[in-house]
């Protein structure tokens, strides 16, 4: 494909997702119009966006990719993701009632609102939250830069600078807006590419054939091991269900019942849509199988396959779900940002009236520190599946034993998040141990739930009520949205 009709059409396609960012955001007054989307989102708005997320850096580039090198495990990461969404539909969706504004909040409340714990989360959820942002500059860097044929730093710069404008102007409603347009695109997009793509290589006996024997087994498993496998799937379906931009979705629904149909449907949708990154890196494979790298595997079909008309507006769709992604990321690490590490250094949330005009700012310094971990990286699979293990297998099980079992208290909070990273690192530091799990998840998990449950029962149980700790947590909140600081009790009192 023509490089120079490729950035055209990208460029208006941007100036166009900065006039949607400036349009919706006339009536933004507040902190919660911006991070949260006034917490009115309806259900097509929740489900563009969770969708366009879902299918987004880890399905276009890692997912297709996968099924290039591994066949029919490409669908692993689907299956996870699937199964994620729908048990944060069915365990998560109630915290809704609650008003939530980050996960610290939620992590915290459920034991006792402990400040120690929410201000130790609040720093891991906005590390996650930078991870994940990286992880999608990096894709859509390596996406750009193949296409258009530019320097992969260069293009980095790009891809972080364009979504950068449309949310600093827009905040959240922008970005679930521009989701859902691109949710739409990419779902016929790759179903489209699937169909040619097998097509061009006359049909699925010329895709078996191309590929290892071992990679065209139920899920790949004869190519991976089973207990490889089983972590990869795990790794997606553990970071669904810690992910503070899925979170942010619940925080930001309109209600309960919305938020639960839009994740049920999410969830459904990308079960069956898992199979088709699978196909399409297949089909790469069988028409060239000397891909220098196999991350490059969609755009080549995109471009190889489809008409040119229909391949760059399949490419740019691929390349803005991207984009999709790491905004809903970079929205999660301001609300992170502002809600917990600010009052945790300066002891005051900030006034209703800054607030705007603060996550502008923050966005920016998010984005940067993002784009300086995504220019030290070139391999999707791997940082997300080693960023997953470290900084966010902990706050799953964290997320888990709150919401499940009474008896977790704060002590057991720190040890369930201090044991997964220990673990996580142990395997990644233990060359024959990662070739035997795959990624370092299932040890992670694990070590975190024991010592998690170990220490709870070794230390005194939390006295704190679950309606005082949401009390705690109210007027801290309270306290932002009318410019008041909360005293040593979590009053909330006149800012000075």
């Amino acid at each position: 494909m023509n490089s120079t009709l490729f950035l055209t059409g990208f460029g208006a396609y941007v100036v166009f997702l900065i006039w949607l960012g400036w349009y919706v955001s006339r009536h933004q007054k507040s902190g919660e119009d911006f991070l949260l989307g006034g917490r009115g989102l309806p259900l097509f708005l929740v489900l563009g966006t969770t969708v366009a997320t879902m299918v987004g850096t880890g399905s276009s580039m890692g997912a297709v990719g996968f099924g290039y090198a591994n066949g029919w495990a490409g669908t692993l990461y689907g299956i996870g993701g699937a199964v994620g969404i729908l048990l944060l539909a069915y365990w998560f969706a109630p915290v809704r009632k609650l008003n939530f504004m980050t996960m610290s909040e939620e992590l915290s409340y459920y034991v006792g609102a402990n400040k120690i714990v929410k201000n130790v989360v609040g720093i891991l959820i906005f590390i996650a939250s930078i991870g994940w942002l990286g992880a999608h500059i990096l894709g859509g860097g390596m996406y750009l830069a193949w296409i258009a044929d530019i320097d992969l730093n260069t293009a980095k710069i790009i891809i972080a600078a364009a979504f950068t404008i449309y949310v600093v102007i827009g905040g959240y409603t922008a970005v679930v807006w521009t989701d859902t347009i691109q949710a739409i695109i990419l779902f016929a997009g790759f179903i489209l590419m699937a169909v040619l793509s097998v097509q061009h290589i006359g049909g699925l006996e010329n895709l078996y054939a191309a590929m290892d024997p071992a990679a065209v087994s139920v899920l790949g498993i004869e190519k991976l091991g089973v207990i490889p496998a089983l972590s990869l799937a795990l790794v997606v379906g553990v970071g669904i269900l810690a992910t503070p931009s899925f979170r942010q979705r619940i925080y930001s629904g309109k209600d309960v019942q919305t938020i639960r149909r839009s994740f049920t449907m999410s969830g459904v949708l990308y079960l069956f849509f898992s199979i088709i990154p699978a196909v399409i890196g297949m089909s790469a494979h069988a028409i060239n199988p000397d891909l220098n790298n196999a991350n490059y595997a969609f755009p080549y079909v995109a471009a190889t396959v489809l008409p040119v008309a229909v391949g760059m507006i399949v490419l740019i769709a691929g390349l803005s779900a991207t984009m999709s992604s790491a905004s809903s990321d970079a929205i999660a690490g301001v609300s992170i940002l502002l809600r917990d590490i600010y009052i945790m250094f300066t002891g005051k949330v900030p006034g209703k009236d800054k607030m705007v005009t603060y996550s502008r700012y923050a966005l920016v310094i998010c984005i940067s520190l993002a784009l300086l971990f995504a220019l030290t990286s070139n391999d999707i699979i791997g940082y997300i599946t080693k960023m997953i293990s470290t900084v966010m297998s902990g706050m799953f099980v964290c997320g888990m034993l709150g919401r499940f079992w009474s008896r977790y208290n704060w002590q057991g909070a720190l040890a369930t998040l201090a044991g997964a990273s220990a673990a996580s690192f142990s395997v990644m530091l233990n060359a024959d141990w990662g070739a035997f799990w795959g990624n370092p998840v299932i040890p992670s998990v694990l070590t975190a739930l024991l010592v998690g449950v170990g220490v709870s029962l070794l230390t005194p149980a939390n006295t704190v009520t679950k309606e005082e700790a949401k009390a705690l947590l109210d007027a801290e909140r309270a306290a932002m949205e009318q410019n008041q600081e909360p005293d040593l009790e979590g009053r909330p009192v006149e800012a000075k």
